[in-house]
């Protein structure tokens, strides 16, 4: 596990001469050491050529103008960057991205494109331990068609949903959520429209052309697939949530009224999830309902970017006991998957068995019947636990998926099995405090499913170690605690997994 001294610094730190200075005192280091290309991977167990190592950004600045007539992205990405080895070449995740010019230290650097990499070599080797940026001039377009990608075109401008391993076809990145840092924004937008992104918002800028500039700031650290960037014919909703939580959420002008009781929910939901995770870690929430009609402008229901969900609008339009428990599962998200990123991509289910778990408690609490008809996390336990072999047959073990299967069941509903069990093994006490120790140490950064095992042994006193292994790695379901009554329906190798849709959440289904 890889953490990071966290580095709080505005956007116009980040193209100054200190950088330089730095690493023209440290040059002669870099020529004593050698150095050597940076690696293009930090090992993801299952996006093996994802992320980049030799270095760790501290800070992203990304400056987006959209073009409304052309229908194209101006844009320009600043990096602050500190190597942790001596550097003659490294590596930036990007697709899809016309790059113009790259800077390092405010010098000109070669770069090339190869594949989703740029290959950037500096005027001059890095040396280790050296602080500096890496500014890259590109333009983008977002209807281009791409092996896979984060922007969503819609009728006045996009939106973007970057997870898992798309947020470098929007910007140049170190795309895993194992190397998080701080962002700013300012976000160009048409006469007429407007520009959002997360965070709060420091600032508007009237240009001469008419265009307006917003900037805004994440106060917290936050992984790549967790940037949301947007603009349309947008209106602001702002609301209070408890304790003085300012609530913003990012609507479309033509149907802020309909959309009205949906977004009046969030006050009462982080209310119930604060007294269960404690205090709303990050300085605003909201949702932001993407201007489209077109069903098929991203196939998924929510997408938990950091303090602003991004959701189809129409989803929105129902009955709160159809879209509740959802709402509460991208909410969950802000504490697990957002304050603390999963450091493997295999590590999916503390995310999404988290938000999953806490999801279906908040229904059955209400009465409201799931999916499936039932209307209690026990009898919904017991309907999963008999799907637990054929899952794993067909999904693999719960934290050992692959690309093709990491957003199946296995993930979600396999993932609240884990969790239950646990519960039923140490009781609601020693389990509330697990939850809250493994988010306080990991606050900010990212953690593995070894570092939620050690946790749970260290909080109740026991070696956990095999237990949490045996039902997070093994083939066959173990048996439940409290329950040595319940089943596990024998596998059919005809039956197909169960999958989500193209890799991001619909968690309707489910829930």
């Amino acid at each position: 596990m890889r953490y990071r001294t966290r580095v709080t610094a505005p956007a116009a730190a980040l193209i100054g001469t200190a950088a330089a200075m730095t690493i023209g005192s440290q040059a002669s280091a870099a020529t004593r050491d050698g150095g050597s290309p940076g690696p293009e991977t930090v090992g993801d167990a299952v996006y093996p050529s994802l992320g980049n190592d030799g270095y760790r950004v501290s800070a992203y600045h990304l400056d987006l103008a959209y073009d409304a007539t052309t229908k194209l992205v101006d844009a320009e990405a600043t990096l602050k960057i500190t190597t942790t080895q001596a550097l003659t070449r490294l590596s930036l995740d990007a697709l899809g991205l016309d790059i113009r010019a790259v800077r390092v230290s405010g010098r000109t650097a070669t770069f090339e494109q190869v594949g989703e990499k740029l290959r950037i070599t500096p005027a001059r080797p890095l040396p280790t331990k050296a602080r500096t940026t890496i500014c890259v001039e590109y333009g983008a377009d977002p209807a281009r068609a791409l092996a896979h990608t984060a922007w969503v075109v819609t009728p006045d401008g996009f939106a973007i949903c970057p997870q898992p391993n798309s947020a470098h076809t929007v910007f140049p990145c170190n795309d895993h959520p194992s190397d998080k840092a701080d962002f700013t924004f300012r976000v160009t937008a048409p006469a007429g429209l407007r520009g959002v992104a997360n965070g709060l918002l420091t600032g508007t800028e009237t240009l001469a052309d008419g265009r307006t500039a917003y900037s805004y700031t994440s106060r917290e650290p936050m992984a790549t697939e967790l940037a949301q960037i947007t603009i349309g014919d947008y209106v602001i909703r702002d609301r209070q949530g408890p304790h003085g939580l300012p609530l913003r959420d990012v609507v479309p002008a033509a149907r802020a009224a309909a959309l009205e009781p949906a977004l009046a929910l969030t006050p009462n939901q982080v209310q119930w999830l604060e007294a269960r995770l404690g205090a709303f870690p990050f300085e605003t929430y909201g949702l932001l309902p993407a201007n489209t009609d077109n069903a098929n402008a991203f196939d998924f229901t929510g997408l938990e970017t950091q303090t602003l969900t991004l959701y189809k609008p129409n989803f929105l339009l129902q009955p709160e006991k159809s879209i509740g428990s959802h709402m509460m599962h991208e909410l969950v998200h802000s504490w697990f998957g957002n304050l603390v990123s999963p450091g493997n991509w295999a590590d999916l289910w503390l995310n999404e068995g988290h938000a999953d778990f806490y999801g279906l408690l908040y229904r059955y609490e209400r009465g409201w019947a799931d999916s499936l008809g039932l209307t209690t996390m026990e009898a919904r336990m017991k309907d999963t636990y008999a799907r637990g072999d054929q899952w794993r047959h067909d999904s693999g073990p719960v934290a050992a998926p692959n690309e093709a299967n990491l957003f199946d069941s296995q993930r979600y509903l396999g993932g609240v099995l884990v969790l239950y069990a646990l519960r039923q093994l140490v009781g609601d006490a020693v389990f509330a405090d697990i939850e809250s120790t493994f988010l306080a140490r990991f606050r900010n950064s990212s953690a593995a499913t070894d570092d939620y095992v050690a946790v749970a042994s260290e909080v109740s006193g026991q070696d956990l170690s095999g237990f949490l292994r045996d039902w997070l790695y093994g083939t066959k379901t173990p048996r439940m605690p409290g329950h040595p009554d319940w089943t596990v329906t024998p596998v059919n190798s005809t039956l197909a997994p169960r999958r989500r849709t193209s890799g991001h959440h619909d968690n309707s289904a489910t829930l």
